[in-house]
């Protein structure tokens, strides 16, 4: 299983993937205070990319969790969790309790065939009031009708009143594409967005 972990690192190097980094980028611009004793839950962690990127920005305190076996055995042995979880994405309630995180980052996973839009709202939950939700997604033509959705309800999720937008960042290269019919804009590259919300407290309880 720790092979696959392996392959995945090789493939995301070959793509020139930017999005750990550049979602780490983003997060540290909205959070310029005390980073170090932000605790960050990581989403769909994979192998610890986007928890190295983050600490470069100067967080310390990282929970990850993932569907893939091999690929949190990758990220243990980077020693940057202090808690890594293994368990599905998007059908079940995360197994952590609510308002217990100040920043939770989803990078990579929100896509088509990947993890559903059902799952924001757990990402919320377990957010602490005033806490951010950091996450991406591509623009490739074949991820359109998902990116729609996933931003559809987000809008719904602020409309009620759960979170507030802080950031939308679209990105030009994102990732190298894989086919000529995802290449816009006569580049070899795919687009992306870096979408960040903050949680607004509830009025009756806080939180």
């Amino acid at each position: 299983m720790a092979d696959c972990g392996r392959g995945l690192q090789q493939d995301v190097s070959i793509l020139d993937y930017k999005a750990p980094h550049l979602a780490a980028l983003a997060l540290a611009s909205v959070c310029p205070l005390n980073r170090e004793s932000k605790l960050v839950l990581d989403v769909a962690c994979g192998t610890g990319r986007a928890a190295e990127e983050l600490q470069r920005c100067g967080f310390t305190l990282f929970h990850g969790l993932d569907g893939s076996a091999g690929m949190l055995e990758v990220a243990k042995k980077k020693t940057l969790y202090q808690e890594l979880k293994h368990g599905m994405l998007g059908h079940e309630q995360l197994p952590y309790d609510s308002d217990k995180y100040d920043a939770v980052i989803i990078v990579g996973a929100l896509s088509d065939g990947q993890v559903p839009v059902s799952l924001l709202p757990e990402l919320l939950r377990v957010s602490k009031a005033g806490g951010l939700v950091c996450m991406t997604t591509r623009s490739n033509t074949s991820n359109l009708k998902y990116k729609a959705d996933l931003e559809e309800e987000m809008s719904s999720l602020q409309s009620k009143g759960f979170w507030e937008q802080v950031l939308v960042e679209e990105v030009e290269q994102w990732e190298k594409a894989t086919s000529e019919k995802e290449i816009a804009k006569e580049s070899d590259y795919i687009s992306g967005v870096i979408y960040i919300y903050r949680k607004i407290p509830d009025p009756s309880t806080g939180s």
